[in-house]
């Protein structure tokens, strides 16, 4: 690989993946506008994630960019296609613990049980890590739970 990529970034007109990448043998960087081309607003952005990654053209200037960023680089092209603005997009990408997951459709749904689960193995512990405790105990103070009137009246018939 004679190519290490430093910036990624999406271009809306024309739609675009532009890519900052340095040559490794000159050290002289470089800009490259990617054209995604049959890429509308209903399109599958894994799959043009992988048909891009996968072109001959790009392959080797795309192989230090992960499959998952330029996914999300396609779901900011195509929710601009639909009309969303960029900082709808953006929040889409962050993990908000009161947002009802029940009420997100499957790629939605798909998507953030993606990043929890990346969020996850970040922050996992494992054997071989200098900070591991084996069997670490973790007190977590419970709030003081409001006692309820049929709390009391459903004990007495047992």
């Amino acid at each position: 690989m004679n190519f290490e990529a430093k910036r990624c970034g999406v271009q809306f007109s024309p739609p675009s993946i532009v890519l900052i990448y340095q040559h490794t043998e000159t050290k002289k960087m470089r800009k490259r506008i990617i054209p995604v081309r049959h890429f509308s607003k209903y399109s599958d952005y894994r799959m043009a994630a992988e048909r891009l990654k996968n072109n001959p053209r790009h392959r080797d200037y795309l192989e230090g960019v992960s499959q998952s960023q330029l996914e999300k680089l396609l779901i900011i092209l195509r929710d601009h296609m639909q009309g969303f603005s960029l900082e709808h997009s953006l929040a889409s990408f962050r993990l908000d613990p009161d947002e009802d997951l029940n009420k997100l459709d499957d790629e939605e749904l798909a998507r953030k049980k993606g990043q929890m689960d990346e969020l996850f193995e970040k922050n996992r512990r494992r054997k071989n890590d200098l900070d591991f405790v084996y069997d670490l105990e973790v007190d977590f103070s419970k709030p003081t739970q409001e006692k309820c009137s049929w709390d009391d009246e459903s004990d007495d018939g047992f």
